[in-house]
C-alpha cells in the first residue's frame, strides 16, 4: 500500500470518527447525510480496505492480532469504566450501566456492549471484531469463487440483515447474527475496492458525483428526522437492528454516504494532507470512540460548578444530554475532539516507553 492512500485512508478513518462524536452531540457536517446514516458502515468499510489475503492461510495469527488490537484495550478499558461508574455513583448517586457481574463484564460486551453507559460506543468494538473473524473464515471457504462471484454472495447477505431483523425476535443471539451480516457485506465491499475499483477505474467523475447526489435525494423521501415520531428515516441504529420501517434504506444510503466520504478525501486530500492533527485523530480513533461520552460527562460537570448547578441534575438525562446544546455543541465538540485525541495521543507514548506496558 503507498504512502499516499495509507494516508488517505487515515484521514478517512479521522473523517469517520469525527462524524460518529458529531453524531452522539445531533448535528451534522454534510446536510444530505444525516448522523448514523453510514458512519459505522464506513469503519467497517475501512476495515475491509485494510484485510490482507496473507492471514487466509494464517488463521491463529489473525486471530491473535485482532485480540491484542481490539480485546485487550477493550477489556483495560472496561475494567476503567467501572470503577469510573462506580466512582460516579458513590458521588451523585446514579449508577450509569448494568448491575456489575461476571456475565456482564465478560459476555454483554459481546453481544450489546452496553454495560457501561460512559463507554457504550465500544460495543463497535468487539462487534467489528467478531465481524472480522467470521470474515476471515467466509473468505477461506469462498477463496476460489470470483470476485464479482462473492460480492453477489456479500450483498445478499447485508440486504437480507434488515428483513430478517423484522421477521423473528431478536433475541441477543439473533441481534449479533444480524449486525454480522449487515456489517460483513461493507468489509467485503471495502476489500473490493481496494482490490478491484481502486487504481483500476475513477469512479469520483462529475457524472457519478451527480448520480449519488440525485439517488440520495430520492432516499431522502423516506428521512423522518424531522419528525422524531415517524422514525428516524435514513439513520439507523445498528446495534439494536433499529431500521424502523425501512428495508433497502440503510444499505443504500450507507453506499451513497461511503461514496461521498471516498469523494471528499480525494478532493480534500492536498488540504488535508499535511495537517497533524487530522492525522492524530485517525490513529488515535480507538480512544476518541472509548472516552468521548465520559469526556463530554466531564465539560457537563465542568460547566454545573462554573455555575453553581448540584452535580445530580446531570442524573435527569440520558448519557448523549449536553448542557443547552444552543449555545455549548461546538464547544463540546471541539473540546471532545482535542482531548480525546491527545489522551490517545499520550496513552501511546507511555506504552512506547514505558516497559511494564510495551506488550499490552
Amino acid at each position: 500500500m503507498d504512502k499516499v492512500f495509507s494516508d488517505k485512508i487515515n484521514i478517512l478513518k479521522a473523517l469517520a470518527i469525527t462524524l460518529v462524536v458529531s453524531g452522539h452531540l445531533e448535528f451534522r457536517f454534510f446536510d444530505m447525510f444525516p448522523p448514523y446514516s453510514f458512519q459505522l458502515a464506513l469503519f467497517f468499510f475501512i476495515s475491509g480496505m485494510l484485510f490482507k489475503d496473507k492471514y487466509l492461510d494464517n488463521i491463529a495469527d489473525f486471530i491473535k492480532r485482532r485480540i491484542k488490537s481490539l480485546l485487550v484495550l477493550y477489556f483495560i478499558y472496561s475494567a476503567f469504566y467501572a470503577i469510573v461508574t462506580i466512582i460516579i455513583d458513590k458521588l451523585t448517586g446514579k449508577f450509569w450501566g448494568m448491575e456489575l457481574s461476571w456475565k456482564n463484564f465478560f459476555i454483554t460486551p459481546f453481544l450489546n456492549g452496553h454495560q457501561f453507559d460512559l463507554s457504550c460506543p465500544m460495543w463497535f468494538v468487539t462487534q467489528l471484531f467478531i465481524t472480522m473473524i467470521t470474515f476471515l473464515f467466509l473468505e477461506r471457504q469462498l477463496r476460489h469463487f470470483s470476485a464479482k462471484s462473492k460480492l453477489i454472495i456479500y450483498t445478499i447477505m447485508g440486504f437480507a440483515a434488515i428483513p430478517l431483523s423484522k421477521a423473528f425476535p431478536l433475541t441477543p443471539i439473533f441481534l449479533l447474527i444480524i449486525r454480522t451480516m449487515f456489517s460483513l457485506f461493507f468489509v467485503y465491499l471495502g476489500n473490493f475496492y481496494v482490490k478491484k475499483i481502486h487504481g483500476n477505474y475513477n469512479i469520483f467523475t462529475p457524472k457519478i458525483l451527480a448520480i449519488v447526489i440525485c439517488l440520495q435525494a430520492i432516499l431522502w423521501h423516506f428521512n423522518r428526522d424531522f419528525d422524531p415520531q415517524h422514525g428516524i428515516g435514513l439513520s439507523y441504529v445498528l446495534v439494536w437492528a433499529r431500521f424502523d420501517s425501512q428495508i433497502v434504506v440503510p444499505v443504500l444510503t450507507s453506499i451513497t454516504g461511503i461514496w461521498f466520504s471516498l469523494f471528499f478525501i480525494e478532493v480534500t486530500y492536498n488540504y488535508l494532507k499535511d495537517i497533524k492533527f487530522i492525522k492524530l485523530i485517525g490513529e488515535n480513533t480507538y480512544h476518541i470512540m472509548a472516552n468521548h461520552l465520559f469526556v463530554m460527562y466531564l465539560i457537563t460537570a465542568a460547566i454545573f460548578k462554573i455555575n453553581g448547578i448540584p452535580i445530580s441534575e446531570r442524573n435527569l438525562h440520558n448519557i448523549y444530554w449536553i448542557f443547552n446544546p444552543v449555545q455549548n455543541t461546538y464547544l463540546y465538540f471541539v473540546l471532545t475532539m482535542i482531548i480525546t485525541t491527545y489522551t490517545g495521543a499520550g496513552l501511546k507514548f507511555l506504552k512506547k516507553h514505558i516497559p511494564v506496558i510495551k506488550d499490552i
